[in-house]
């Protein structure tokens, strides 16, 4: 077996069985969380899109930095899953159907949950700390930003991206999304790219976590995949 089959059967070994096993077994009836979030997106897609649907979508899911704190956190869920206005929808979709998909079958539905919403949330409140300390503190951002329309999934993507490297091994192919989001703030600084390393902080705090409950003495040695190459069932 050649150096780059070795390495891809070791990086995205468990991940490819994990998924096609899934799927293999239930099909679709594997990724019901999945399919919805893709459905909420063309449903606040199309309704975005009609003249009367805009205001409508904006009252229930659009999350901007200078809203009262109560708003924001009552429309984050729902900002999920409304596409930004910004970038095609179909972007948003393919992200979705791909790592939410395999964070369900690798994580299980709640959690893959859990860990899109909070890496939402975290993102949300990051954007009202950095309007509040202002573009010349430390992580700071400009008041220009707090106007800013915050809504789309890929602050949960990221984080959930993160999770399914942990959770399986794919050390490198984590390392990289890592690497990824960090030159896109260097090269092109705005809101939404610190909300994506802000997202995958909480991801890797949740991993951390999650590695500590399952075995409080192996520090940060638990986080990967056990000898069967299973998921393990702390994340």
């Amino acid at each position: 077996m050649s150096t780059a089959a070795s390495f891809a059967r070791r990086e995205w070994g468990p991940m490819y069985s994990t998924v096609r096993t899934a799927l293999a077994a239930r099909g679709w009836r594997a990724i019901p969380l999945t399919l919805t979030a893709v459905c909420l997106i063309v449903l606040f897609q199309f309704v975005q899109d009609q003249d009367w649907g805009h205001g409508f979508v904006g009252d229930i899911g659009s999350v901007r930095a200078a809203d009262p704190l109560w708003l924001a956190l009552l429309r984050t869920p729902a900002s999920l899953f409304v596409p930004a206005l910004s970038l095609p929808v179909w972007g948003a979709l393919a992200q979705v159907l791909l790592v939410f998909g395999i964070a369900e079958i690798a994580l299980g539905r709640w959690r893959t949950l859990v860990v899109a919403y909070v890496c939402t949330l975290a993102g949300t409140l990051y954007a009202r700390f950095g309007v509040a300390v202002g573009p010349d503190g430390p992580l700071g951002l400009p008041a220009s930003d707090a106007r800013i329309v915050d809504t789309g999934p890929s602050a949960a993507v990221a984080g959930l991206a993160v999770c399914v490297c942990v959770s399986l091994g794919a050390w490198l192919t984590g390392a990289l999304v890592i690497v990824a989001m960090a030159v896109e703030v260097a090269v092109r600084p705005n809101l939404a790219g610190r909300e994506h390393l802000v997202a995958i902080g909480a991801a890797l705090l949740i991993c951390a976590v999650a590695a500590l409950r399952r075995d409080p003495s192996a520090g940060g040695g638990g986080v990967g995949r056990g000898r069967s190459g299973a998921p393990p069932t702390g994340i």
